[in-house]
């Protein structure tokens, strides 16, 4: 076909009955993509629902559809075409879903939903379509709730500006972790102030407006790296005059102060000094066009029909489900009890913990837990773990899995010192009490690890290969102030304990 270079309000219409077999197409395959993974589409939903941090997803598709409606005039004058090469795009998308649903997180199977339904768009409406929605189909990437891995860096972040805000102010203040004392209080940093709900949502909001409201790079970058940054330093400082207020009142005028600013106010409040301040330096006119058809529209060499490019597309989608299932079948089982190890020099006690602690691994097959003291008096506590397989919402880590249940009065506060294949946290309850916790993780015959991504990669090698399945934890705890420091007793009981993977292998039953 050829395409003369008119002006955008001259171009000849496409026949809108071309686009019909088209869309029918694409319907049937995104119908089939989101009916097929539901489970996963309606825990994304509900996170949206649920969790503050991604309320702003919500408001995403609503926005896809508004990019694409501003878009509409320009897409009248494209010929849709079913492009075999878009097929791979989604297969990525397939087999990233697979890799995500074998190592059990969460985010990559929603981000590959996102990318095959991106996937099926190419495929079925073909690229001269794809690239003038270049951008409402990158946008629907911030569907996926994804960003809580920056939590424990923000409230330490958090803290710290807090802290030089005190310092400045000359309020005394003393600083562990993401904790703060003064002479009014104790303060923590907790996951809720961290800043990370108010970072995520501009980093999508900030992105719309560079897509809307920009049209050179230099400009862009320049209003994204102050929005992010500007969203960090007034977190900071609502901390800091959270802190002030109470040290110049009380700590109940402090929590009612907290309130009033908190919550998407305060993040209205930012987004308009944002918005204030970017705006005499817009560079798209309302009314600008979206990109030129003209520019867009080629021949493709090799046409495929629209059905096979539709039912290539079907099969890729089942696949990946189809092989886990297949794997599935060979999960290996677990001994029908384990037990407590005896560990030489130190003997099982029944003393009482001065704030209980458990930690938490919901699904688990097995679950042990001791109390170990030995003639220093030191007191350490020795929790087993152990799954037949890991499957969602039975993960050996993930979100609120581990050492502080989220939901109970342990938090997490800091890093702390661990062997290097081990996890080393500290976590603090009210009071406060302060415990330090060391962890191992074994997946199938591997060495133990503390490191959480290696835990995931470990496990979705073992369901995508049907290796060995079973997973273990081993949690080693010592709660500061009884006997010699944390550290020492932790160290003296590893010491005498011997191979974590020789006992995590009798957990498994492989010995």
């Amino acid at each position: 076909m050829t395409v003369r270079a008119l002006p955008l309000g001259r171009m000849p219409l496409v026949d809108l009955t071309g686009w019909r077999g088209h869309l029918i197409a694409l319907g049937v395959v995104a119908f089939t993509i989101l009916a097929l993974f539901h489970a996963d589409v309606w825990s994304m939903v509900s996170i949206w629902w649920n969790a503050s941090t991604f309320g702003h997803c919500l408001f995403i598709p609503p926005l896809i559809a508004w990019l694409v409606q501003q878009r509409l005039p320009g897409l009248r004058q494209l010929e849709p075409v079913a492009w075999t090469p878009g097929l791979i795009w989604l297969a990525l998308g397939a087999l990233a879903w697979l890799v995500g649903a074998a190592a059990g997180v969460a985010m990559v199977r929603h981000g590959a939903l996102v990318v095959m339904l991106q996937g099926a768009t190419i495929a079925l409406l073909g690229p001269a379509v794809a690239r003038a929605l270049i951008f409402p189909l990158f946008y629907a990437f911030f569907m996926v709730p994804f960003g809580e891995e920056i939590v424990p860096p923000l409230q330490l972040v958090t803290a710290r500006l807090a802290m030089l805000f005190l310092d400045l102010s000359g309020v005394p203040a003393h600083m562990e972790g993401i904790f703060i004392t003064t002479p009014t209080g104790y303060f923590e940093v907790a996951e809720a102030c961290s800043g990370a709900k108010f970072l995520i949502a501009m980093t999508a909001y900030g992105v719309l407006v560079c897509n809307v409201c920009f049209r050179t790079w230099p400009r862009r970058i320049l209003f994204m790296t102050g929005a992010l940054g500007l969203s960090v330093l007034a977190n900071g400082v609502r901390a800091f005059v959270t802190i002030l207020v109470a040290h110049l009142t009380s700590v109940d005028a402090a929590v009612g102060f907290d309130h009033v600013v908190y919550g998407w106010a305060f993040f209205a409040i930012i987004m308009i000094i944002v918005m204030a301040t970017a705006w005499p330096f817009f560079d798209r006119k309302p009314g600008d066009p979206w990109f030129d058809p003209a520019q867009l529209q080629g021949a493709v060499r090799h046409r495929t029909s629209t059905g096979t490019v539709a039912g290539v597309a079907l099969a890729l989608i089942v696949a990946a489900p189809l092989w886990l299932a297949a794997t599935a079948a060979n999960a290996d089982p677990l001994p029908e009890r384990i037990d407590l190890p005896v560990v030489k020099g130190w003997t099982r006690t029944d003393a009482v913990q001065a704030y209980p602690w458990t930690p938490r691994f919901d699904g688990a097959d097995h679950r042990v837990t001791g109390h170990y003291r030995n003639g220093a008096g030191q007191i350490v506590d020795l929790t087993i773990v152990a799954y037949a397989r890991q499957d969602e919402g039975r993960e050996l880590v993930g979100f609120g899995q581990g050492a502080a249940d989220p939901d109970g009065p342990w938090v997490w506060s800091s890093p702390a010192r661990a062997p290097a294949n081990a996890r080393g946290e500290q976590i603090t309850a009210p009071g406060p009490v302060v415990r330090h916790v060391v962890s191992f993780y074994i997946v199938g015959q591997g060495a133990p690890t503390g490191s959480r991504p290696t835990v995931k990669i470990e496990t979705m090698k073992a369901r995508l290969l049907g290796q060995d399945q079973r997973a273990v934890a081993i949690l080693i705890s010592v709660q500061e102030g009884e006997g010699q420091p944390a550290d020492a007793a932790i160290s003296a009981f590893l010491t005498d304990l011997g191979d974590t993977k020789l006992l995590a292998d009798r957990a498994m039953g492989l010995r």
